[in-house]
């Protein structure tokens, strides 16, 4: 298993449904500013080839050290062979493998370093929340120090990967780092005005309403210590779409975790479609307002206590 630059084991959990032309960039990228860290892809039955295309790259990042990979001059499906180094003769083989994508593999694998890809398939979109939760628990299984969540679109900057993972290995008591738009250095790059309007407004709902301090409550790019994640009911989660960051936040705060936020640039994807939609934004209203109206009262009912 890889580890980061500071010792630390790192796997960053990247939930997708159709982004596949965003593999090759996005992975490449993390791994050529993030080396040593793993990346954990979890799919939900992509109709656009994604799953397939991220277990090739998995199978070839997993290679051991002395064998290569041979693939044949076209793009049709054709034998794929992964043979030793100067040898001819195929150890593995795969008809359902088309060279194109081999080739997309070939190339992230030659930038992986120690670092390695895995994959989870899951039928169909069962959403971001329960996504991250399984993934979570893939990591906590397999032994690593620190759990990222990062989107797969481009959005997420891996220069800011870097910025998020340094603070958990410079600072031992923190728990949860957010990558955030809301505090000084932080911003937002091609929003349209009323994306930027309904994230800004919806943090600040969250904030008032939980009573709590993080300024950028809906953000998507952060990174838990593992020791704060084994604190946390996971399986008691029920918060699906985009609430889920709220919810993972105010539960870290609740188990006593310290949060941290830093700053970054969040640029608009450039390739495939935005999975929001009102849908998601109501249930994020709903689940805040519940979720506040539930603090108030507990909040009366222990000053109505101490005060008799």
């Amino acid at each position: 298993m890889a580890q980061s630059n500071g010792g630390h084991r790192v796997c960053v959990v990247m939930p997708t449904y159709n982004e596949r032309d965003n593999l090759e960039p996005t992975l490449t990228d993390i791994f050529l500013r993030n080396p040593g860290v793993d990346v954990l892809i979890v799919d939900d039955g992509s109709p656009d080839g994604t799953g397939t295309l991220a277990d090739v790259i998995s199978r070839v990042t997993l290679l051991p050290q002395d064998l290569n990979v041979e693939h044949n001059e076209n793009d049709a499906l054709a034998d794929v062979s992964f043979a030793a180094d100067d040898s001819d003769s195929a150890l593995y083989s795969d008809t359902h493998v088309s060279t194109q994508d081999l080739k997309i593999a070939d190339r992230l694998a030659s930038c992986t370093m120690d670092s390695r890809v895995y994959v989870m398939h899951r039928a169909g979109k069962q959403g971001l929340g329960t996504a991250y939760i399984q993934g979570f628990e893939w990591a906590l299984g397999h032994g690593y120090d620190i759990v990222c969540e990062m989107d797969m679109d481009g959005s997420h900057r891996p220069q800011d990967l870097r910025a998020i993972i340094d603070v958990l290995e410079r600072h031992p008591q923190v728990d949860l780092v957010l990558g955030s738009r809301r505090v000084p250095g932080g911003s937002t790059q091609d929003w349209p005005w009323c994306r930027d309007m309904i994230s800004r407004a919806g943090s600040q709902y969250a904030r008032v309403m939980l009573g709590l301090k993080v300024r950028d409550m809906t953000s998507g790019f952060r990174a838990y210590r593992v020791r704060i994640l084994r604190r946390i009911d996971l399986e008691g989660i029920d918060a699906n779409g985009y609430v889920f960051q709220i919810d993972m936040t105010r539960r870290v705060i609740a188990a006593g975790g310290r949060v941290v936020e830093v700053p970054i640039v969040f640029p608009d994807r450039t390739r495939g479609d935005s999975k929001m939609d009102r849908q998601i934004v109501r249930e994020a209203v709903r689940k805040v307002t519940q979720w506040g109206f539930a603090r108030m009262q507990q909040t009366i009912l222990r000053n109505n206590k101490n005060n008799k």
